[in-house]
């Protein structure tokens, strides 16, 4: 009958696709590729200059026409390994000029640090100027990585997905990069001549650099071949925030500048993400503005340049007691071992290269109060001095000025040698209390008008 026809032809159409379907899928059990290893490994190691070894070689025709080349190794250290590659060609292209692939899919790709220093040797330099340019001999227009890992002389970043569009020139279309626990997403996209940069992170260490943990990283700028200008980065972490700007570049060495705000940081986790000692605590408030020069990355912390006025709120002062270096004025110990807990602590902070200048340093710790400037070397050796002020029923206010000596790991303060003998002398005549008192603060003042003479003198 004419009205069933159709559903005739439709029934046979389906009986073809289906048969179609299974010859493709049994494609590769009928046609042994691996025939072409050794000519296949031999060209690409000729053109690398690099022994390569691959382990299968596959086609297939479903979902579409693609070849497989799984268990790649190159390099005599094995500089790359690739767990598997898929090469999906359009075949339409296959008669031009220029082939197309639609897409390279590559999983567990395995990247070290020599094989990237060889990159530059591995690609071909382009056409002399003046020349004519010539149709892609292949032009891509997907490139997929899976499980991908890049193992650098002290780093490793991964394991991530990256996905990598190209447009139909062969120009960049966007590139995005995740890490598989979705800690980290990055997305490039180009803008005009640059790169517009948008990067975000959640639960979060940079896997170079301090080990600073972020709860949220925003990062969001721009990049050229030149540098980097990041405008806009905000930050969560240590219960505070931060947020500013910064500019990169890598033309010649490594320049870095920039400015920023924190607010309300714990500054205990702080120093140990940064490496070094946890001996304050409290929450810490600044506003640094940075610059360096350096030769390398890795240098960039010894050369920095850093000014900023900052306060700490709430915190302790671990391995020294002011309270007990201006009280026992005879004291052998210098206050240490102890600790200070202030309400608040306030100055100015400036690194250059490695030494840390604390000025018009305040502490105000319920009946102790004290202010001075402290240098802290490259060494973390102490120098400087502080004028402390206690309030007590025992002991009558007085200023005791105290010299600061030792290392950032064991502080040490002692009264000064003038303030030492007006106390002993005050203590004899007067008794303990009022005389130490009054015997610290002539000698203080002895000591700071001989100290003038002195430098007239010079």
């Amino acid at each position: 009958m004419p009205a069933f026809r159709p559903l005739k032809w439709i029934t046979r159409a389906s009986l073809i696709l289906v048969v179609v379907a299974l010859l493709l899928a049994l494609v590769p059990f009928f046609i042994s590729l691996d025939d072409y290893i050794p000519a296949l490994e031999n060209e690409v190691s000729a053109r690398l200059k690099e022994p390569v070894k691959i382990g299968s070689l596959r086609a297939a025709g479903l979902p579409l026409p693609h070849l497989t080349i799984s268990g790649i190794r190159i390099g005599k250290t094995e500089d790359i390994k690739v767990g598997k590659v898929t090469l999906t060609p359009d075949l339409w292209s296959l008669f031009d000029a220029t082939r197309v692939i639609k897409s390279i899919e590559i999983d567990g790709l395995v990247l070290t640090q020599q094989a990237i220093d060889k990159i530059p040797v591995w690609i071909p330099a382009g056409g002399k100027p003046g020349q004519p340019s010539q149709p892609p001999v292949v032009r891509l227009e997907i490139i997929k990585l899976d499980d991908a890992v890049i193992k650098l002389e002290a780093i490793s970043f991964g394991p991530f997905d990256a996905r990598l569009s190209l447009a139909g020139d062969g120009g960049f279309e966007s590139a995005s990069i995740v890490t598989r626990d979705g800690q980290l997403k990055v997305l490039v996209k180009p803008e005009l001549s640059n790169y517009a940069i948008d990067a975000s992170a959640k639960a979060w260490k940079p896997p170079a650099g301090p080990a600073i943990h972020f709860d949220e990283l925003i990062v969001k700028g721009v990049a050229s071949p030149k540098g980097a200008n990041f405008s806009d980065v905000r930050a969560k972490l240590y219960g505070g925030t931060i947020r500013g700007q910064m500019a990169v570049g890598w033309q010649k060495g490594m320049q870095v500048k920039g400015s920023a705000t924190i607010s309300q940081v714990e500054i205990s986790p702080l120093l140990k993400a940064l490496g070094k000692p946890q001996n304050m605590s409290g929450r810490l408030s600044a506003r640094p503005v940075f610059s360096a020069n350096a030769s390398s990355p890795g240098q960039i912390l010894d050369v920095l340049r850093l000014e900023t006025p900052f306060g700490v709120q709430g915190g302790v002062l671990r391995g020294v007691d002011i309270r007990k270096a201006a009280t026992s004025l005879i004291s052998q110990d210098g206050g240490k071992g102890g600790e200070t807990r202030f309400d608040k602590l306030t100055g100015h902070l400036g690194i250059d290269r490695g030494t840390r200048r604390l000025t018009r340093l305040d502490i105000v710790s319920g009946s102790l109060s004290a202010d001075g400037n402290v240098t802290i070397s490259p060494r973390d050796e102490l120098s400087g001095r502080i004028n402390t002020s206690i309030k007590a029923a025992s002991v009558a206010a007085a200023s005791v000025p105290l010299n600061v000596s030792g290392t950032v790991d064991s502080p040490q303060l002692f009264p000064t040698g003038g303030t030492v003998a007006g106390a002993a002398a005050g203590t004899a005549v007067l008794g303990p209390g009022l005389g130490t008192a009054l015997g610290a603060k002539v000698g203080q003042w002895a000591e700071n008008l001989f100290g003038k003479k002195e430098d007239k003198k010079k």
